[in-house]
């Protein structure tokens, strides 16, 4: 009888795990959404919709784009994060995920409530401004801000949003008043730089490169502690007189915690082969950006660091959401 009992229990065992193996072995099996956090044309949705369309090719379903954009990204989040952990719905972040916890409320914990699948890229954002403002560098835009009652306007792609924190953060190490206006998204922020209605932008270089090749917008400096390949003669901040300044955009895709390591295993490893091909890399490059990937851990720890990090920096500089 308990040699019975036993195998009955090692049969029941087995068919409560089935379904979430067979899952995995046929995964997928219908679309998959990915959540773009931000505004259609920003330099989040155009990497995220070049992946998708690798990923649909690879996994044989189609990879459908939803943008979800707000709160510096934390629309888009709540929504990924409320789905069914079965990897039909993942999220594109950036790293302004990491910065809202130090400014907001949030409704989830932002390390232990994800799954991690893969950083995708990283690249530094483009100090930029209309070509008509007064100002041929750095240290002249600096010295604008100090001439111009309450410091000169700079747009962000949301409040909390690491771009935002790139902004304030420049001002502090500048000694110079800035006054942040947030938008909705990267692509309203940029048109009205375009349009002059703020005076400088922290810009992702996916979205600011073509506009800066054609003279529509002036390259002051790019914020990484390394120039840009496809913009060699702009210097970086820190070579530009802040010696200490160093400010990272990357764009990575987690899910809801609690997502097969089967399911997200495929899906790191199809990420990782995206990554790999010549052609991203010559994608990313032109839009100033590089290929990332490395594993669901690797990410998770980045993520992890990276809250802390900006967790130090906005108590020091005393930044409040707007």
């Amino acid at each position: 009888m308990a040699r019975y009992s036993g195998l009955v229990a090692t049969i029941l065992a087995t068919l409560s795990i089935a379904p979430t193996s067979l899952l995995a072995a046929e995964y997928p099996t219908k679309p998959i959404r990915m959540i773009v956090t931000y505004v259609p044309g920003g330099g989040a949705d155009i990497v995220g919709r070049y992946v998708a369309d690798k990923l649909s090719r690879a996994m044989g379903q189609p990879v459908i784009v939803e943008n979800r954009p707000g709160a510096g990204g934390q629309i888009g989040v709540n929504a990924g994060l409320a789905a069914q952990p079965d990897g039909y719905t993942v999220t594109l972040i950036s790293s302004s995920y990491t910065v809202n916890p130090s400014l907001y409320k949030l409704k989830f914990d932002p390390v232990r409530d994800i799954t991690p699948i893969s950083q995708v890229s990283a690249g530094p954002l483009i100090l930029v401004s209309n070509p008509d403002l007064p100002a041929r560098s750095v240290a002249e835009v600096l010295a604008l801000a100090k001439t111009k009652p309450g410091g000169l306007t700079f747009a962000s792609s949301g409040s909390g949003s690491v771009i935002h924190l790139a902004g304030e953060r420049f001002g502090a190490d500048g000694k110079v008043p800035l006054r942040h206006v947030p938008y909705k998204g990267g692509g309203a922020a940029l048109n009205d730089v375009l349009a002059k209605q703020v005076d400088i932008y922290f810009a992702a270089s996916a979205s600011a490169l073509p506009l800066i090749k054609s003279g529509k917008l002036r390259a002051y400096a790019v914020t990484s502690k390394q120039r840009l390949k496809a913009l060699p003669e702009v210097p970086t901040v820190a070579e530009s007189g802040l010696p200490n300044y160093d400010v990272t955009l990357w764009y990575g895709l987690i899910g809801p915690k609690g997502m097969p390591a089967d399911v997200v295993k495929r899906l790191n490893m199809e990420v990782s082969r995206i990554l790999a091909m010549p052609e991203t890399a010559a994608k990313f490059s032109t839009d100033g950006a590089a290929p990332a990937g490395g594993t669901p851990q690797q990410f998770g720890e980045l993520i992890s660091r990276e809250v802390t990090t900006w967790t130090g920096i906005v108590t020091k500089l005393g930044v409040k959401p707007d």
